[in-house]
């Protein structure tokens, strides 16, 4: 019998979820990885490699995809309790401009990439200031990093007037690019329609179109921010969206709690993407989104943690057990939405929101070898008659084992294998001058 020489080989899975269109689960069974890319799954017995990982007992799945974070707000985790979303941005503000200069971002995009790696994260929607400060500490790390710079019409935390943000988007691909880091889209980032006002909404667009760049931006987060908005600008903040040009599939909407049915009919007719992020908007009291309804109106919805200055953490495993029991709850229904369709939210659908769907999401051949091992070797694991429940009402971030960005073994036995995790964290505490 001939074999196939490959990179690596994982052997022995107890089931490899492909979440590939026709739902594949392979039971006993592997994954081969040449160059980065998936070659084979399922069946791996024609293949050899030097490397070879025994994934007995263990979960195969795509890595999860956290469709709206903020990374370096690590450093800003517990800062803001008890309040709402206007204020915890209140609170929230006056700390970034103390300690999240371009430094302050750095290390907390390194936590924050730290923390989403071993909790299976292997792709981040990132929002923040200093992107470039923020995409350098996030690589190095090994996570795959989508982000792009922010824009409000005044100073903000950063500083920044409106014409120096147009510059530092016309800079940003060269900037993405000497960084470097796993294959993600060019991103512009417009922090929301209440503090963007329309004109430059529409600068945005066209600087996007011009560049080939993607967009993300919050949206309708709770009825206060609607109200502030329709008081400002005239309009509600998904209208202003879609007469600026920008609710077309190459948008990502974070959090979308309180849309109404025109709201809705706009983004399923644009084709825009929306992240849901249950864990803030629930800490927050913003509300509970509809993501059964959405999802009927042929809305895609991917899953994100935001903040853990406003979630407290970057877990996607809490985050689908938060949306499945969210969504049976809204519709009193338990049957709302099956735990496959959460996991294909927490992969393939995110994937596909950031316009990747073709190189990540799902295990197939040919794609990037983005991967996880989840260890069901414990007692919340056992037994296992249905692996997507396991994985969304059983199992947690602590059961991630391993963790493969393009190919790269980026966390070993739960140790990440580019940084050392202890001087991840001590240069944190130090920055902010905690012990």
């Amino acid at each position: 019998m001939t074999t196939h020489d490959v990179d690596t080989l994982i052997l022995g899975a107890r089931f490899v979820l492909t979440c590939d269109d026709a739902g594949t689960v392979f039971e006993n069974a592997g994954v081969a990885i040449r160059d980065g890319r998936i070659v084979a799954v399922g069946d791996v017995s024609d293949y050899d490699a030097s490397n070879t990982i025994d994934a007995t007992g263990c979960i195969v799945l795509p890595g999860l995809v956290n469709l709206h974070t903020h990374l370096p707000m690590t450093l800003l985790r517990g800062v803001a309790e008890n309040v709402d979303l206007q204020g915890f941005l209140e609170r929230v503000w006056a700390e970034e401009a103390r300690i999240m200069g371009p430094e302050g971002t750095y290390l907390g995009a390194r936590l924050g990439a730290l923390e989403a790696l071993l909790g299976g994260t292997t792709t981040a929607l990132d929002m923040y200031f200093h992107p470039e400060a923020a995409h350098r500490g996030a690589v190095e790390v090994g996570i795959r990093h989508a982000i792009g710079p922010v824009f409000f019409d005044f100073p903000g935390p950063d500083g920044l007037e409106w014409e120096q943000r147009l510059d530092l988007a016309r800079r940003w691909p060269d900037i993405q690019d000497a960084i470097g880091g796993a294959n993600v889209p060019r991103f512009l980032m417009p922090h929301s329609p209440l503090i963007v006002n329309p004109e430059h909404l529409r600068d945005i667009d066209a600087m996007a179109r011009e560049m080939g760049a993607r967009i993300h931006t919050h949206n309708s987060e709770n009825q206060k921010e609607d109200d502030a908005t329709v008081a400002a600008h005239g309009q509600r903040p998904t209208m202003l969206l879609r007469d600026a040009g920008l609710l077309d599939e190459r948008t990502v909407l974070a959090h979308s709690v309180t849309l109404n049915d025109d709201d809705q009919a706009a983004i399923a007719a644009g084709g825009a993407s929306i992240s849901h992020n249950p864990g803030s908007n629930l800490k927050l009291a913003s509300g509970a989104m509809d993501l059964v309804g959405y999802r009927d109106q042929g809305i895609r919805v991917g899953l994100g943690t935001d903040g853990c200055s406003s979630s407290n953490d970057l877990d996607m495993f809490a985050v689908m057990r938060l949306a499945a029991n969210l969504a049976r709850l809204v519709h009193l229904d338990p049957a709302a939405i099956s735990a496959e369709d959460i996991v294909r939210a927490a992969t393939i659908e995110g994937s596909r929101a950031i316009g990747m769907g073709d190189r990540i999401g799902s295990l197939e051949e040919g794609k990037e070898a983005d991967l996880i091992l989840v260890d069901t070797r414990a007692p919340h694991l056992t037994p296992i008659h249905d692996p997507f429940t396991a994985l969304v009402f059983a199992a947690g971030r602590s059961d991630v084992r391993d963790v493969f960005v393009a190919g790269e073994r980026v966390i070993a036995s739960r140790q990440p294998t580019r940084v050392d995790a202890g001087q991840v964290m001590a240069s944190a505490r130090e920055h902010v001058g905690s012990d």
